[in-house]
C-alpha cells in the first residue's frame, strides 16, 4: 500500500431519477384513455422533485384508474374495491416517511369507498388522492357511478340514470378538517401538472377531482367540455394554481378566487353552469392525524411490550 494517500475519501456520487426510474409496467388502458396523461404527468412530478422510488408508495383500490401502481416503477399496493384511502392511511401511520400517492375513481372513492373517504379527508394525513372522475364504471363496462349525469344512458340505467349526480366538490367541502381540494382537467397537461405538483406541496390530505376522458363507455360526458371551453370556470389568485398567460388564453371563463375564502369555494362548486378547475380550497393549519399517529414507531420492542404491560396492569384484580 506504499506511495498511497492516507487523507483517503469516497466520493459518492448524487443521485439523479430520470423518467424512466418510475416507470412499472406497460400502461394497458384504452387508446385516448385520459389515464395515460394522469400518469405521465405523477411521473414527471416524482422526476422534477427527485422523490426516491424505494420512498414513494402508489395505492389504489379496483377499476381502471387503480392500474395505476402496476405501471410506477415505485412500490405499490393494489387494494380491495374502495379501500384505497384506508390502507393508504395505514401505511402513513406506520412509514409516514414514505411519499404516498392514491389513485382512486369516481366509483371506487365516491361510492363503495365513500365511508373511508370522509374520514380520509376528516384525518388530513399527508397523502395525495387522485381521483380520476370519468362519471362511469368503466373497468365493469358501463354501469351508473355516482357522478353520472342525470340521463345518462348506461347498463344499469338502459333508459338514463334518473337521480342527480353527486356533486365531489361540495362533498368534499362539507368534511370536517378538509385541508386542499382542487378539480382540473386531463386533456390540459399543463394545468393539470401544476395542480397536481400543488397538491403534492401540500401538507395534509390533498384531493383533486381529475375530469377524466373514457372515450369508450362516457366520452359524451367530457366531450362538451372539450369541444366548448367556456363551459369551464378558470379559478385565479395569487394563492391558487399558478398558470401561464398562453395558458389562460384557453379559458374564456375566469375568476378571481382567495382558496382560503370557504364559502367562496363552496358557491362556486354548488354552480352547475361552469365547470370550475383550479384550487378551490386550501387550509394548510389543519392538523395531520399522522403526526400523532406515528408516535411511537420509534420505540423498540421491549418498551412497547413494557408499556402494554404497564396498561394491562391496570385491569389486575
Amino acid at each position: 500500500m506504499f506511495g498511497l494517500k492516507g487523507d483517503w475519501s469516497l466520493d459518492i456520487k448524487k443521485r439523479y431519477f430520470t423518467l424512466g426510474n418510475y416507470a412499472g409496467g406497460e400502461a394497458r388502458w384504452c387508446p385516448g384513455c385520459g389515464d395515460h396523461g394522469v400518469l405521465t404527468v405523477v411521473q414527471r412530478i416524482c422526476r422534477d422533485k427527485q422523490l426516491p422510488p424505494e420512498k414513494t408508495v402508489a395505492v389504489s383500490g379496483i377499476g381502471c384508474s387503480s392500474r395505476l401502481p402496476h405501471y410506477m416503477g415505485t412500490y405499490g399496493f393494489h387494494g380491495l374495491h374502495g379501500r384505497a384511502l384506508p390502507v393508504a392511511c395505514g401505511i402513513k401511520s406506520r412509514r409516514p416517511e414514505l411519499d404516498v400517492w392514491v389513485a382512486t375513481g369516481d366509483g371506487d372513492c365516491y361510492s363503495i369507498g365513500t365511508g373511508h373517504w370522509i374520514h380520509a379527508i376528516r384525518y388530513n394525513m399527508n397523502m395525495t388522492v387522485l381521483v380520476f372522475d370519468n362519471s362511469i364504471y368503466g373497468l365493469t363496462k358501463k354501469q351508473t357511478s355516482p357522478t353520472t349525469p342525470i340521463g345518462f344512458k348506461s347498463n344499469t340505467h338502459p333508459t338514463g340514470a334518473i337521480l342527480e349526480p353527486l356533486n365531489p366538490l361540495t362533498a368534499t367541502l362539507g368534511i370536517s378538517n378538509v385541508s386542499f381540494v382542487a378539480q382540473t382537467v386531463d386533456w390540459n397537461p399543463i394545468h393539470l401538472y401544476e395542480t397536481i405538483k400543488a397538491a403534492h406541496d401540500h401538507k395534509g390530505f390533498s384531493l383533486i377531482n381529475i375530469i377524466q376522458r373514457c372515450p369508450v363507455y362516457s366520452q359524451e360526458v367530457s366531450q362538451f367540455l372539450q369541444d366548448n371551453p367556456e363551459n369551464l370556470l378558470l379559478l385565479n389568485h395569487e394563492n391558487g394554481i399558478p398558470i401561464a398567460d398562453n395558458i389562460m388564453r384557453m379559458f374564456p371563463n375566469q375568476r378571481e378566487h382567495d382558496p382560503s375564502n370557504m364559502s367562496e369555494a363552496y358557491n362556486i362548486s354548488f354552480n352547475t353552469k361552469l365547470t370550475p378547475v383550479g384550487l378551490l380550497y386550501h387550509n394548510p393549519k389543519v392538523p395531520c392525524y399522522d403526526d400523532l399517529s406515528s408516535k411511537g414507531n420509534d420505540m423498540g420492542v421491549e418498551e412497547k411490550l413494557a408499556g402494554l404491560n404497564k396498561v394491562l396492569d391496570q385491569f389486575a384484580i
